[in-house]
């Protein structure tokens, strides 16, 4: 039985079943889904990156387009469009998804070696491939048309390198490679990679650069203090032109086609001339943290009537606010639309609140966004409810219910527990290794905060993180002798 545990092949069968499990039988399809096939599908049929509106091709840069291009493919491939292709889909997803848990453990393996007892590397690298593989929420997602498995994979191969990169700052490379050539310009050939892999990864969520950011300022910290400005200025040039290289097309096309340069897609996933209800917007983030909210609230906004009870009651600090409220919604209610005068009326409701209690909304309410993303059960995807109080009715009315968001929950803290955990062993054992987790959470810092100031806190946006997660957890079962 131990032998079946450590072999890879055996984690990686582990990790394949897990994920045809969801995808047969739990299959979901967000609303998000229909616009990657129908972008997909009209610049495979029509050589248009565009959606139907009114009959008509309609150019846009709503989305990255990283994914439909993916889509496009499998749909040359099998043949089949939309729906009908989704098990191809599923089953390419779920192998990338497997590849992103082999660089996972690669990484956690490239930590291990710098540790004191490096000759249990090869058990690092088993129990980290383990516990990606085997991640209910990584693998869920595996089995559900959206772009968080190539956001993972490309995260965590750009992760790798510029571990690689601080491993060879450290004097580790004589240990990595054997051509002279390789050993002398590592660092660039690692910056280069890494800022493509960010790149490639921008192509499927534009927030990707995030980690670019992370890096720059490890490269700064590591070479600043030693008087290598031009050094750090090669390397985060380098990284910068890695990253463009993927997205440049991107651009071009959306200069000539939109008359506009955008690398990434628009931050309110707007069409050109479409109405942002900022506003309403800025008035969420004086209470929203939910994400039961935001299937109540703004996920209706423009398509469904919005009922003043399914607001909470922290939306509102006086009566005379609720009323206000009342009154807007009743006129939005009407048609169902939000004109430019209520979402005037809504930002007023959002400056008042925040002048009043601007902790609330600038530390308070992030906090709580923060605490959402990451600690909340990743059930979004499931049939399960997520009610969890009072406990004893919950447990009475439907106790499967309970046990698996319970359980969800207690396996979100124990993941952030073993890699806090990890995270401290490498920092005390060597200095080196602290720069390697200072990347991985300060990467996890900067992310957490990025979402904590969108709208509409959903927790699959830090599953690009759990790579880090992952490898940084599996190095609390490095033997210590």
């Amino acid at each position: 039985m131990k032998r079946i545990f450590s072999h890879t092949v055996a984690a990686l069968a582990a990790g394949l079943c897990l994920r045809l499990f969801f995808a047969f039988k739990f299959p979901f399809a967000p609303t998000d889904t229909a616009l990657y096939e129908q972008l997909a599908a009209n610049w495979l049929q029509h050589h248009i990156y565009a959606i139907t509106v009114d009959g008509a091709l309609v150019p846009v840069d709503l989305r990255m387009p990283g994914y439909p291009a993916f889509l496009a493919l499998i749909y040359a491939m099998t043949g089949r469009t939309g729906p009908d292709a989704r098990l191809s889909v599923t089953l390419v997803q779920a192998a990338v998804d497997l590849g992103a848990c082999l660089v996972t453990a690669g990484m956690a393996a490239l930590l291990a070696l710098e540790r004191p007892n490096p000759e249990n590397w090869r058990r690092v690298f088993i129990v980290t491939l383990w516990i990606a593989a085997l991640c209910p929420f990584t693998a869920n997602y595996a089995a559900v048309p959206m772009t968080e498995v190539f956001a993972i994979f490309s995260t965590a191969a750009a992760l790798l390198t510029l571990i690689a990169l601080i491993w060879k700052e450290s004097g580790g490379e004589a240990r990595l490679f054997k051509s002279e050539w390789m050993t002398r310009h590592s660092e660039s050939v690692f910056a280069l990679s890494s800022g493509f892999l960010i790149g490639m990864g921008t192509l499927f969520r534009p927030e990707s650069p995030l980690l670019l950011v992370a890096a720059w300022i490890l490269f700064a910290f590591i070479w600043l203090r030693k008087g290598r400005f031009l050094f750090m200025a090669r390397l985060v040039g380098l990284s910068a032109i890695g990253c463009a290289l993927p997205l440049a097309p991107w651009a071009v096309r959306n200069a000539v086609t939109l008359d506009e340069v955008q690398f990434l897609a628009p931050k309110n996933l707007n069409m050109s001339g479409e109405f942002v209800p900022r506003g309403f917007m800025a008035w969420e983030k004086t209470w929203l943290f939910r994400m039961k909210d935001c299937f109540l609230v703004p996920w209706k906004l423009d398509d469904e009537v919005i009922n003043l009870e399914d607001i909470p009651a922290r939306a509102f600090d006086t009566p005379e606010e609720k009323d206000r409220v009342a009154a807007l919604l009743e006129q939005y209610n009407d048609d169902v639309t939000i004109t430019p005068e209520e979402d005037q009326a809504f930002g007023q409701l959002a400056r008042e609140r925040t002048a009043r209690h601007p902790l609330r909304t600038y530390l308070w309410l992030p906090v709580a966004r923060a605490f959402t993303i990451w600690f909340t059960p990743r059930i979004e995807l499931l049939p399960f409810s997520g009610n969890v109080f009072p406990v004893k009715e919950a447990w009475r009315e439907d106790p499967i219910d309970l046990s698996v968001t319970l359980g969800y929950f207690s396996l979100c803290v124990l993941y952030v527990v073993f890699a806090i955990w990890g995270g401290w062993r490498l920092w005390r054992e060597k200095s080196a290794l602290g720069l390697a987790v200072a990347l991985l959470f300060g990467y996890l810092l900067l992310r957490t905060a990025f979402l904590t100031t969108l709208e509409t806190p959903e927790p699959r946006y830090v599953l690009v993180c759990f790579p880090a997660i992952f490898a940084l957890a599996g190095q609390v079962f490095l033997r210590s002798s």
